[in-house]
């Protein structure tokens, strides 16, 4: 009889455990699940979507502009100086010559590029030029340093801002900033219930399932955007620098040279020097000149681009813009007076984390491992629009008729459940979150108010 009694506060203690932990925790972390799905679910639909368009237009690009981007000559290349008068004397008359991108490889036009009035920040207009024959091939806006065309370009502010602009930008950096959290969500449910998933059938298994198989990519594609983010990406970069992992980059100063931050997202800020901005005229033959000295101190890509100087007291720069594998974004600067490079950086020597980011950002992009990388995306994003799709299917299954519709628990009430030392860890989080990813900070004080409001109007339904 002792043990008995003695034994019923043990139990009773268990109990309690029991339902101190999973009455708060699985049912909070299905309700922001479930929120991240209902409000977050369309805008990841978009960019999963639109980075699908995106991955795959390498091919399309050389379809389409294939007129500009190719010829047929056979013969050795002239020079720089001669392709760049022909592209001169077709460009528009206040064109100002800003780089040149050199064939590549046989059967691939010269670039010649120009600072065009009218074109949109880190646009410049391009004009291809048959570097055997001297023929131009037309010209067309292109875009950041990667010289993406028209149609990639477009597909890039469609998959950045909705083609919104600044303001559509918080769009995908509501995106990027939920879907970790989804991702190590949905993980943390699918463990919680494995035992109960494995009996599961149709669309509600086939969901986890996925979910399973995808978080790491998802994972990876959450945190890699968000470095292209407004508010996010710049919190990101103010730690890189702070821990040392930022890239460096060339200096183009005749006058002491010092390496600083390089932006690895150049391609989707544009340059430094805006499309209406006047360059310094230059001699056209310091092209050869310049491309010249660069070989000589090891720049040795097939892709490169020269820069003259974009002011007084500046050096020419060569820079190596081939992203695939194995990475070249080897970069000198010359002094056009001496032909002395006055200053490089090199990828071999770039700190673990430099290279890891420029990494992940090619990868993000579809560009370090060519077809491969692009089809590897198209399944992590196809899958992301299958996830999307099973759970708002799930929901619409699910959803209460007004016969049972009842006032469901909010995450406020949740938390009133919640003991004190977990609450007090949810909470500094939270604020840290918040803080760190502010997009995701103010969609949070969103979800909360919506719920609450939600919550209130149904009990005062059934009230009445």
């Amino acid at each position: 009889m002792t043990e008995r009694v003695n034994a019923l506060p043990s139990a009773a203690r268990n109990m309690r455990q029991r339902v101190t932990t999973r009455s708060w925790f699985i049912p909070l972390m299905m309700r922001l699940h479930f929120y991240i799905g209902v409000f977050v679910g369309p805008f990841l639909l978009i960019a999963a979507l639109s980075g699908i368009f995106y991955a795959l237009t390498p091919q399309l690009e050389s379809y389409w502009y294939a007129e500009q981007l190719y010829h047929h000559s056979s013969g050795q290349p002239q020079t720089l100086q001669r392709q760049i008068a022909a592209a001169q004397a077709v460009a528009p008359t206040e064109a100002q010559l800003s780089a040149v991108r050199p064939s590549p490889a046989a059967g691939e036009n010269t670039r010649v590029l120009f600072n065009v009035s009218g074109l949109t920040s880190g646009e410049r207009l391009a004009v291809f030029v048959d570097p055997v024959t001297l023929q131009t091939h037309g010209a067309l806006a292109v875009y950041g340093t990667s010289g993406v065309l028209p149609l990639r370009t477009w597909l890039d502010q469609l998959h950045r801002s909705l083609l919104l602009g600044e303001l559509g930008r918080n769009y995908s950096e509501l995106a990027a900033s939920w879907l970790w959290v989804a991702a190590l969500g949905g993980l943390i449910l699918w463990g919680a219930r494995k035992r109960a998933a494995r009996r599961q059938r149709g669309v509600r298994a086939l969901h986890r399932q996925l979910g399973v198989l995808l978080s790491l990519g998802l994972l990876f594609f959450s945190i890699t955007g968000l470095t292209w983010s407004n508010w996010a990406g710049d919190n990101i970069s103010v730690l890189r620098h702070q821990f040392g992992w930022a890239t460096p980059s060339l200096s183009t100063a005749l006058h002491g040279a010092s390496h600083e931050a390089m932006d690895e997202h150049a391609e989707h800020r544009g340059h430094a020097m805006a499309s209406g901005e006047m360059a310094p005229v230059a001699d056209a033959a310091m092209y050869d000149r310049v491309l010249q000295r660069a070989r000589i101190a090891g720049i040795d890509a097939n892709k490169v681009e020269i820069r003259q100087p974009q002011g007084a007291g500046q050096a020419w720069s060569v820079s190596e813009i081939d992203r695939s594998w194995p990475t070249q974004v080897d970069a000198v600067a010359v002094d056009p007076h001496t032909m002395m490079v006055v200053d490089s950086v090199h990828f071999a020597s770039f700190p673990l984390a430099a290279k890891l980011t420029r990494w992940g950002i090619d990868l993000h992009m579809g560009i370090l491992f060519g077809l491969v990388n692009e089809l590897v995306l198209v399944v992590f994003a196809a899958g992301l629009v299958a996830m999307v799709i099973m759970g708002y299917l799930m929901w619409w299954r699910n959803r209460p008729t007004r016969a049972a519709e009842r006032a469901p628990r909010s995450p406020l009430m949740l938390l009133r459940r919640t003991p004190k030392g977990p609450l007090a860890l949810i909470l500094l989080a939270t604020l840290l979150l918040g803080y760190s990813l502010p997009v995701l900070g103010a969609s949070i004080v969103l979800f909360l108010l919506v719920d609450v409001l939600r919550y209130c109007w149904l009990r005062r339904r059934q009230a009445d």
